[in-house]
């Protein structure tokens, strides 16, 4: 394709725009990137292709939805679109229409199998990615009717009991419905069930309903038919729903007719239809009996995209060996276990940070997800994954996952490390070519240390962690830098090559070098410490990105005056109702955000830690579950994926460091654990959990003159020294071998 760069597409566009009346699109395009750095990518191409995706959809939804609003539609919808609700959007010169108020979805699933259905929070189930979805609805013989995503009174639970089961439960002028979806093993691929219990107390009719919509807007559906038998639909020449009994009632309804909803009680069946503009739907009856619950089950083969790994293995399988969690709290020991089946789902051979809107690959959330899945325990389930990192790299050494981000090179080498370090193992021999290239990347890619420029010996402007604003000189992706230079300085050691390890770690600590002459010139400039997102920047929201100093990397120690200032300026200034609120990109209550803030203040010994993680518990979904940024108002999703796999890691990381953490060569015990769980009567434990010193495991027991803590380690080599840390307790440090410690409580005030 030489010949594009030769075509005057400058000039084209421009003569095509005049000639129809438009703005010239060429000094528009100037002026936008006069917002940002100079950048080698504008922004990374693969956000782009996502970006528009998304917004066809919102496109067409503006074109079918507010036209159409006596469907049924999905719970976003109904809620987004009613002028009455808390929920609603104008939508005025918005060209799309996308769900921005309730973002929220719960994936079912199996281990190591990659097809993730997800439910919405009123029970609508779509099996297929990214595909149609179906509703079960109550309709009573006296003509009142059960439609969950309209109904006032509904809840949605988890249930862990056998695997991971959806359970929605709602509720209307004396109707019942109770619907579970789940995933079980077929004979050939996994099957996704949606079973319903449905009550009329006069009698009436079961209804299950095809719908050409999810949790994001429409998806089209052109043919409908109904088998012989009236078991079965077959959607569109393929797909297949299958129904435990024969199908008493069917009708179907395209585009123009209206939804079939409008046609339940007519007489005349429909046993086939089209629709040429793809919003066919259809409806199967069942009989209710008066007062008699009716169970309904339908099964979806979810077909060769069912698959994964490859491997077929069972949910006690897949969490063997992992981190147990007994916790005083049951709200905080509830998100504990669906946070690790989050993590597991979406790792399937491969790791991705949510089960729909972000169901891809990115180095930045996998280094967190696999990092969750490592101090949980699961490095077996970590190591397949890193061994592909390798095939993701550039000959010139770039860990690529998009364009334009200069953190992943680092964020790879650290994780690389952190899975050497945790498991007690050198790092392995097919990963040293990448190893090598990754850190020597980094090198090239630092700006020259000389001249007076800010940004002076950091790397490029990019787009970097696409929450922090248009294209700058980051520091998340230079603190990022230094981090991965001195895990391939170890790494380097780990492989047999001295030169290599002395080289990196020479290059680490010219790299931190120039990141501290940035940031005095920065503290200089806006008369603080605090660290904003770049050199160029006021401090912002964007701010948060500069604790990665901190948290994770811990390149600065835990009582450092930038973090602390840092962590001042956006408690003061970007918390809403006790979350981080991101301006940029989110505008919402982000739940991994805030508890990077949380992990400052725990390094820190700061108690405001704690009521940061209730906060954050508060913000999960009644199944347990975050999406990546949260409504302040209606308390749902309004950005990104509504299952945010990141989330569910750093919940699972922040409660292993509130038990057990490493700070340099230290072992730091329960400095997170909240006075009141000390004060209480039951004990409580965590592990084994793996550290860098080897896997350990701690015990509480809480007594009427204090709180006794007992640890077993099971170490890599010598016992690390050991800090106990209880709040409202001083600092313990046991003697080597002692693995008890009873420690008195202060008296509380009366």
């Amino acid at each position: 394709m030489v010949w594009m760069k030769w075509l005057p597409w400058r000039f084209l566009l421009r003569r095509v725009a005049l000639a129809h009346g438009m703005l010239d699109p060429i000094p528009l395009l100037g002026k936008i990137r006069r917002l940002s750095q100079p950048s080698e990518v504008a922004e990374p191409i693969e956000l782009l292709r996502a970006g528009v995706i998304f917004h066809a959809r919102g496109l067409i939804n503006s074109r079918v939805i507010q036209h159409n609003l006596d469907w049924v539609w999905p719970y976003w919808v109904e809620r987004q679109f009613d002028p009455g609700d808390v929920s609603f959007v104008p939508r005025a010169f918005s060209i799309t229409h996308v769900n921005l108020t309730h973002r929220n979805w719960t994936a079912i699933g199996l281990p190591d199998r990659d097809a993730l259905p997800i439910v919405d929070p009123r029970g609508l189930l779509t099996p297929h990615f990214d595909g149609w979805s179906l509703d079960g609805w109550v309709l009573g013989s006296d003509g009142r009717v059960l439609l969950p995503s309209r109904a006032d009174r509904s809840r949605q639970r988890l249930d862990l009991d056998d695997g991971i089961a959806v359970v929605t439960e709602s509720t209307g002028d004396g109707l019942r419905l109770k619907a579970t979806a789940r995933i079980s093993d077929g004979d050939l691929a996994p099957v996704c069930v949606l079973d319903l219990d449905a009550l009329a107390p006069d009698g009436g009719w079961a209804v299950v309903s095809l719908r050409p919509c999810n949790p994001e807007g429409v998806s089209f559906v052109h043919e409908i038919g109904l088998s012989p038998d009236r078991r079965s639909w077959l959607i569109d020449g393929g797909r297949q729903v299958a129904f435990d009994t024969a199908v008493e009632r069917h009708h179907v309804s395209g585009y123009r007719a209206g939804d079939v909803f409008i046609h339940l009680r007519e007489r005349e069946e429909e046993l086939a239809g089209s629709c040429e503009v793809g919003l066919a739907t259809a409806a199967a009856l069942f009989k209710l009996e008066p007062g008699v619950t009716r169970r309904l089950s339908v099964r979806v083969p979810l077909g060769p995209e069912g698959g994964g790994s490859g491997r077929q293995v069972s949910w006690k399988g897949a969490l063997c060996g992992c981190c147990r969690a007994e916790l005083p709290d049951a709200r905080f020991q509830f998100l504990y276990d669906a946070a690790l089946r989050t993590l597991v789902l979406h790792t399937p051979g491969d790791v991705y940070a949510g089960p729909y809107t972000y169901k891809r690959f990115w180095f930045r959330d996998a280094a967190f997800i696999l990092h969750g899945l490592l101090c949980a325990g699961l490095a077996g389930r970590v190591e397949p994954i890193l061994d592909r990192f390798p095939a993701r790299q550039t000959r010139l050494g770039f860990f690529h996952s998009q364009a334009g981000e200069w953190d992943s090179n680092g964020e790879a080498l650290w994780i690389l490390q952190r899975f050497c370090a945790m498991t007690g193992c050198k790092p392995k021999p097919a990963w040293r070519v990448a190893i090598l290239r990754g850190a020597r990347w980094i090198r090239r890619k630092r700006l020259p240390d000389h001249g007076e420029a800010p940004h002076a010996g950091l790397l490029p402007a990019g787009f970097s962690a696409e929450h922090l604003g248009p294209n700058d000189y980051y520091y998340w992706d230079d603190f990022w830098g230094v981090a991965g230079l001195r895990a391939a300085a170890d790494l380097a050691r780990g492989l047999d090559e001295p030169v290599a390890a002395a080289e990196f770690a020479e290059e680490a600590e010219a790299f931190r070098g120039a990141i501290e002459t940035s940031l005095a010139r920065a503290a200089a400039r806006l008369r603080r410490p605090a660290m904003p997102a770049s050199p160029y920047r006021r401090l912002d929201a964007g701010a948060i990105g500069s604790l990665v100093a901190g948290y994770p990397l811990q390149l600065f120690p835990p009582d450092d005056r930038r973090l602390a200032d840092t962590v001042a300026y956006l408690m003061e200034n970007c918390f809403v109702d006790g979350a981080f609120f991101q301006d940029m990109i989110h505008s919402g209550l982000n739940a991994y955000l805030t508890l990077h803030v949380a992990q400052v203040l725990l390094r820190a010994g700061d108690p405001r830690h704690f009521p940061i993680m209730c906060a954050v518990a508060d913000l999960a979904s009644p199944t347990g579950q975050w999406p990546e940024a949260v409504h302040p108002h209606t308390r749902g999703g309004c950005m990104g994926d509504g299952q945010h796999a990141w989330a569910a890691a750093e919940w699972v990381i922040m409660l292993r460091n509130c038990f057990l953490r490493e700070e340099g060569d230290r072992l730091i015990l329960c400095s997170g654990l909240p006075e009141a769980w000390l004060r209480g009567r039951k004990p409580f434990r965590f592990g084994p959990a793996p550290t860098a010193f080897g896997p350990v495991t701690v015990r509480v027991e809480p007594g009427p003159d204090g709180a006794t803590v007992s640890w077993h380690g099971e170490w890599h080599d010598a016992a690390p020294q050991i800090e106990l840390r209880l709040a409202g307790c001083p600092l313990v440090r046991p003697e080597p071998g002692c693995t008890q410690v009873t420690v008195a409580l202060k008296e509380t005030p009366s």
